[in-house]
């Protein structure tokens, strides 16, 4: 057990029974250094579920489930609900869309997130469930290091935009199913740069220049270089490249469809605004901290994940 208490909130995805095995160890080797841990709680209901789970909760075991092996009794254990919640750090258990999640829940907290993959590009969620214990143990000794991720922050005609409004990752404008595709009016900084018309147009931070940007043709930037890029799905023109700016850009965005409707998804949550809406994009007055192994390097994790120089033939 170690000498200093920690507390952990812990979120997960919650279509990955495959993955109990990882999460019970996830929980045994908190419970191992006596970690206090608070749940979300939707993700509580989904652990009650897994074998073996109960038991190291301290919660009796339904007769005939697995038993845990023998584990100090200073373990300590809650829920919480939306945003309630304290912990000197967030473990979000899945791929990067739980982190995202993690990250929306973590807010203006900056709580240091350890994202642990059991999903499988995993850029951001960046621990094996293979490595769970030296990551646990690493974090009690201090031997990591945490990076701080910019969000763009999202108003519609002057309001917050409901639910939660920064992206990590990206904002998309998209068009509705099968509608034509929208108009796009784009200013920086108040000056009239283009107006795109498109399938959409994808607003994404460094951090989600590898995801749905990228997908589209948008350049890989690295972490924490003061940047976004504005990248369209689909343009009617040609002549449309994706553009590099500055975070500290103010970005206003008005559309215009056929339908009188669009989608905006912002970091995947998506929502139906009328035409006409302006949307105002600016760098978010807080970071989103992501804990890294020592010794990781972007460019080697690029590499192995896009599998760079690999012979595929």
């Amino acid at each position: 057990m170690s000498s200093k208490t920690l507390t952990f909130a812990l979120f997960g995805n919650l279509y990955q029974q495959e993955k109990s095995a990882a999460i019970r160890q996830v929980l045994a080797c908190l419970k191992v250094h006596g970690a206090r841990i608070v749940v979300d709680e939707e993700y509580y209901h989904f652990l009650m579920e897994m074998p073996g789970v109960q038991s190291i909760l301290g919660i009796p075991e339904t007769p005939g489930n697995p038993q845990s092996p023998e584990i100090p009794d200073n373990f300590r254990f809650s829920t919480f609900c939306g945003c309630d919640f304290q912990a000197d750090f967030a473990i979000s258990m899945g791929g990067d869309g739980t982190l995202l999640k993690t990250a929306s829940r973590v807010r203006e907290k900056e709580i240091p997130i350890v994202g642990i993959n059991m999903g499988r590009l995993g850029f951001l969620a960046d621990v094996s469930s293979d490595d769970v214990e030296n990551m646990v143990d690493a974090l009690y000794r201090g031997d990591y290091s945490v990076e701080d991720r910019s969000l763009i922050h999202v108003e519609t005609n002057g309001e917050p935009i409901d639910g939660y409004e920064c992206a990590l990752n990206d904002v998309a404008i998209l068009k509705r199913d099968s509608a034509s595709m929208i108009s796009v009016r784009a200013s920086i900084n108040g000056e009239y740069l283009t107006t795109y018309q498109a399938d959409g147009l994808i607003i994404s931070t460094p951090t989600g220049s590898t995801a749905y940007s990228m997908s589209n043709g948008g350049p890989i930037i690295v972490p924490r270089t003061g940047v976004n890029v504005m990248t369209a799905v689909a343009p009617h023109s040609l002549n449309v490249r994706p553009i590099v700016i500055p975070d500290s850009a103010q970005i206003e965005l008005t559309v215009s469809s056929r339908s009188h409707t669009f989608l905006v998804a912002i970091d995947g949550r998506s929502g139906k605004l009328p035409e006409g809406t302006t949307l105002r994009l600016t760098r978010a007055p807080y970071m989103v901290k992501v804990v890294k192994r020592s010794g990781t390097r972007y460019f080697s994790t690029l590499r192995e994940k896009l599998m760079w120089g690999a012979d595929v033939r």
